[in-house]
């Protein structure tokens, strides 16, 4: 069982405020699409600015588990959980924020999981697996939730317009035709886009692993 008493009110506080900054921020910009055109790609269908902030979420979680082990890694989740939804009703919309706190919890508690069975191997394998993991059950849930034509009655119990993005565009903007429901292609480009996020973020990780070693029973369920 895992020792989280030297998870102190400091260290607590830090991550929760981390992790509910990136969540805000990311809920914020997912409604803004990327509008540049490059190499006759038009981003607008295939990106959002939210996809290059998320991907900062699993590496507080992971360092969080790697310094204090799954327990403290759960507890910073749950918190960051509940103010990030709270937060994102405000800067966001209701149906926003359901999308983003039903997949952020799902997807980070997976995280969790993932990375202490993992954590003993190769420095960057647990990290790598299990944001990638989650990366893929996050934007499944967080777009199809949000912007899916199946989920427009959350926006009318709620007496607010259809936020819906289910129009045909080319998927990924890379042919002149539509292929594919816009929110579909948004996906697509979001989480390609996370995973190329996931790797660059392995430097500072590696880096922080000099500092946040496993504190002393805090490393393994």
């Amino acid at each position: 069982m895992t020792d989280t008493r030297n998870f102190s009110a400091g260290h607590h506080a830090i991550a929760i405020l981390a992790m509910a900054i990136v969540v805000v921020a990311s809920n914020y910009l997912v409604q803004f699409p990327v509008e540049h055109i490059v190499g006759g790609v038009n981003l607008a269908d295939t990106l959002t600015w939210g996809a290059f902030t998320y991907p900062v979420a699993f590496l507080v979680t992971d360092l969080t588990n790697r310094r204090f082990g799954p327990a403290a890694a759960r507890k910073v989740v749950i918190a960051g959980f509940l103010i990030a939804v709270v937060l994102s009703v405000w800067l966001a919309t209701p149906r926003i924020a359901i999308a983003s706190g039903s997949a952020f919890l799902v997807a980070q508690l997976l995280d969790v999981t993932i990375f202490n069975r993992l954590r003993r191997s190769t420095w960057w394998k647990a990290p790598v697996v299990s944001s990638l993991i989650g990366s893929v059950v996050d934007t499944i849930l967080f777009f199809g939730i949000a912007f899916s034509a199946s989920f427009a009655f959350i926006d009318l119990f709620f007496g607010m317009e259809d936020g819906s993005l289910a129009f045909p565009v080319p998927f990924l903007g890379i042919s002149e035709e539509p292929q594919a429901l816009l929110w579909v292609s948004l996906a697509a480009g979001d989480f390609l886009v996370k995973m190329l996020v996931a790797v660059a973020l392995l430097a500072p990780y590696r880096v922080l692993l000099g500092i946040f070693q496993p504190a002393p029973n805090g490393s393994a369920a």
